[in-house]
């Protein structure tokens, strides 16, 4: 379970975050809305222990993240708006980068990349690429999946596709927390309006 409590932000002077607060259940989604600057990508960056906050509290099953960095490193799964790929590297190599033997052709498939498994990545489309990220997360073991403007640069078939890993992620208890502006196949996710 992850819980957020009074949780504050300092972004050189400005205060980005105030009291921010909530609580989420296995199988939960947290929808993260508002203007630029709002501090959703800010709010991701805490969750994921990439910072921390200057005010508040960030606890997974009762404990600070704080306590555990690299167990809490573990459990997370980052997307932001770069997709962090290599790309030297082909689209299967990135996945089995991430994968640490795990199967990839099911991630490859879940995405329609399987008949781009062998390009490197430097030479796919820019939407390839953001295809390949969320499949990034699909071959690892991470609990918490962070999600900065997934559905940027997606044709709409891309779209669902990564509606129905995020409803699967979920339905194993998963937990999603996604930063966005554009529509976002997540049912049921609580929202979450940063900067009102």
């Amino acid at each position: 379970m992850l819980s957020v409590d009074a949780l504050t932000c300092f972004r050189g002077e400005r205060l980005v975050l105030r009291d921010v607060g909530f609580t989420m259940a296995p199988g939960a989604a947290l929808l993260l809305t508002g203007a630029n600057g709002a501090g959703k990508s800010t709010l991701l960056r805490l969750l994921a222990g990439l910072r921390r906050p200057d005010g508040g509290r960030i606890l997974w099953d009762g404990a600070p993240i704080t306590d555990d960095p690299g167990g809490h490193a573990a459990r997370c799964g980052f997307i932001g708006e770069q997709n962090a790929l290599k790309p030297g590297l082909t689209a299967a190599e990135n996945l089995r980068f991430a994968a640490a033997g795990r199967a990839i052709a099911p991630a490859l498939a879940a995405f329609d990349l399987a008949g781009l498994a062998d390009l490197p990545t430097r030479m796919l489309s820019a939407g390839q690429r953001r295809r390949l990220a969320p499949a990034r997360l699909l071959v690892g073991t991470a609990t918490l999946w962070l999600l900065d403007e997934p559905t940027l640069g997606l044709a709409a078939a891309s779209v669902e596709r990564l509606g129905t890993v995020l409803a699967a992620h979920r339905g194993r208890g998963g937990l999603v927390v996604a930063a966005t502006h554009l529509a976002l196949p997540l049912a049921g996710a609580t929202p979450l309006r940063l900067g009102a």
